[in-house]
């Protein structure tokens, strides 16, 4: 059943390294908790107790809205296929935003993304393993591509307006810290 734990061990690494999908958990003081699923070749483990995740464009941009009220972050996988398990990263997180100085640092980690926006990059303090019983079993078809397939699509341009209007503001009208411009 389940255990917490300091850091991620070695057999945990290769469970999350083995993971196509995660899911990002944030939460202001006030406002709406918001839960994004992830994927792509987007998550890097740095160590037991540090991982970085490459963020893209999309509709929204709650987690970097949360993380300047709030640094609480979780990340959690869960078996979809294999032994059943539930993994839960808890933290505290920072965004590094495309335009900031150790921009180019951090995204060389990554595949380039087409629309990639910020990296966040979360100091882990435990990790929870749970059953993950009740999780169904899925097998993976393919990623979307659909998402890429916009990005590439836009102008520098054309994206960044697409940021200003869409990605500067949480739901709850929270300032994402997102650059009002960016230089490409």
């Amino acid at each position: 059943m389940g255990q917490h734990l300091p850091g991620i061990s070695d057999h945990l690494r290769t469970f999350i390294e083995a993971q196509r999908l995660f899911f990002v958990g944030t939460a202001a003081p006030d406002g709406r908790v918001n839960v994004s699923p992830k994927g792509l070749d987007s998550l890097r483990i740095l160590g037991p107790n540090r991982v970085a995740w490459l963020n893209v464009t999309g509709s929204g941009n709650e987690t970097a809205a949360h993380l300047l009220r709030s640094d609480r972050m979780t990340l959690m996988f869960c078996a979809l296929s294999g032994p059943p398990l539930i993994l839960r990263l808890y933290g505290q997180a920072h965004a590094i935003h495309a335009g900031e100085p150790a921009w180019a640092e951090w995204t060389a980690l990554f595949p380039p993304l087409p629309g990639a926006r910020q990296v966040f990059v979360l100091d882990i303090d435990l990790v929870q393993t749970s059953c993950g019983m009740a999780v169904p079993l899925m097998d993976f078809v393919a990623d979307r591509g659909a998402l890429s397939r916009w990005a590439q699509a836009q102008s520098p341009g054309e994206l960044q307006a697409y940021q200003q209007r869409k990605n500067q503001r949480s739901i709850d009208g929270f300032p994402t810290g997102l650059p009002v411009t960016v230089d490409t």
